[in-house]
């Protein structure tokens, strides 16, 4: 089963966009992630439409934040990306008249929900700001000390 990778990507493109002295271009963060920028530009017109980004076109042009990574939590682009499903595993229905399955389906889907709802809360508790100082952080321990 193939897993929705979104999220991690564009949180990776949004902290290094805000590194940047230009505009990101859609080519650029493209390059960066391995993928199409026609790619890019449908995934960034989510978070352009809540209000992270902004774009610009012609020479010069390309992908702006809007708003300072301390302003922008891990569900703010979860929920820009349309809110896709955080686990892969679910239930099944095949056999919806039987009592086992029933069963394993109401523990499972409590579960699932209570992980999903700590999951979520969590991602509202951490800001962009939060993931770029524990890369500064990483960055500055695994540097030579100068002599």
């Amino acid at each position: 089963m193939r897993h929705d990778s979104r999220l991690s990507r564009m949180l990776h493109v949004l902290i290094h966009m805000d590194s940047l002295d230009a505009p990101a271009t859609s080519e650029t963060i493209a390059a960066m992630l391995g993928t199409n920028p026609v790619v890019v530009r449908r995934t960034m017109a989510g978070l352009r439409e809540q209000g992270y980004v902004q774009s610009g076109k012609g020479h010069g042009g390309g992908w702006l934040l809007t708003r300072p990574l301390d302003r922008i939590t891990l569900l703010d682009i979860h929920r820009a990306l349309g809110e896709p499903p955080v686990f892969a595993i679910g239930t099944t229905d095949e056999h919806a008249n039987c009592l086992v399955e029933r069963a394993v389906n109401a523990e499972l889907g409590d579960a699932m929900r209570e992980a999903e709802r700590i999951l979520l809360e969590r991602f509202g508790s951490v800001t962009l700001a939060d993931l770029a100082r524990g890369v500064k952080k990483k960055t500055a321990k695994t540097r030579l000390p100068a002599g």
